[in-house]
């Protein structure tokens, strides 16, 4: 068992090993390092296509639903940002493009740490295809969490892309899960990968789910509180309207709007 974790691990830092450093040439080339974004979708569907080679159908639907996760992710985020410069927040980051910067720095602050956080993510996709699925409940419930989760970041992008589309729109989102959420899209990711953490960590048992419980805690902490809801927030503070609409409506879990005082 401790050669097949071993042989796991290694797998998943060659995939992220390969697709930070394909991602660093295209970004180079391209000027501008984004598109790590849609190679992060991509690289964890890779490691769990591996992990499911390794097991029977219990693998093979896990395999699947991030599947359905990652190449919907990617998808989006590329049309997103399909047309458009470097996003802002990594411009700040680096301070200056790739190419001012200098790819060595774009290395050392982007894609590295991208690289560790896809192994850090990926670790619950291990677990299951090793010692086997000890609970096929908790299998399902995990993959039920899963599914939601997909459905609320899914519907979220799609609420999000009509109101940037409606010339009638105003200056912020506030409606569908919007009106719940100020980052509706965030915390269905989150909830995805808690899902991911019981389907192919817990559904393994109590020792490989406290092994990898880092895992959908760091992913949760990314999307509120570091590169993800709370970045985002210092910008939208800015912007006419969204004080008010941050005082009424919950900046991450969806809970139903704060009636004015």
């Amino acid at each position: 068992m401790v050669r097949s974790i071993l042989v796991g691990e290694a797998l998943t830092v060659a995939v992220a090993l390969v697709a930070m450093s394909v991602t660093a040439v295209v970004a180079w080339r391209l000027n501008r390092v984004n598109v790590v974004d849609v190679t992060w979708g991509l690289a964890l569907t890779a490691i769990a296509g591996i992990s499911a080679l390794r097991d029977g159908w219990p693998a093979q639907v896990l395999f699947l639903v991030v599947a359905v996760w990652g190449f919907r992710l990617s998808w989006h985020v590329g049309r997103r940002s399909h047309g458009h410069g470097e996003d802002p927040r990594y411009q700040d980051l680096l301070g200056g493009t790739v190419r001012t910067v200098g790819l060595g720095v774009a290395v050392r602050k982007v894609f590295v740490v991208q690289g560790l956080a896809i192994c850090l993510v990926a670790l619950p996709l291990q677990p299951g295809p090793i010692v086997g699925f000890k609970s096929l409940t908790t299998f399902w419930v995990g993959v039920t969490v899963a599914v939601v989760g997909l459905l609320i970041e899914a519907v979220a992008d799609a609420q999000l892309a009509a109101y940037k589309r409606d010339p009638d729109r105003g200056t912020v989102m506030d409606r569908g899960l919007w009106s719940w959420s100020r980052h509706p899209n965030y915390f269905g990711d989150a909830l995805f990968w808690v899902g991911v953490w019981v389907a192919g960590a817990l559904a393994a048992g109590w020792l490989p789910a406290l092994l990898t419980i880092v895992a959908p805690i760091a992913m949760t902490w990314f999307l509120a509180f570091a590169t993800g809801a709370r970045l985002l927030e210092q910008t939208m503070m800015k912007r006419p309207g969204y004080p008010a609409y941050a005082a009424r409506t919950s900046m991450f879990i969806p809970l139903p709007p704060r009636r004015r005082g």
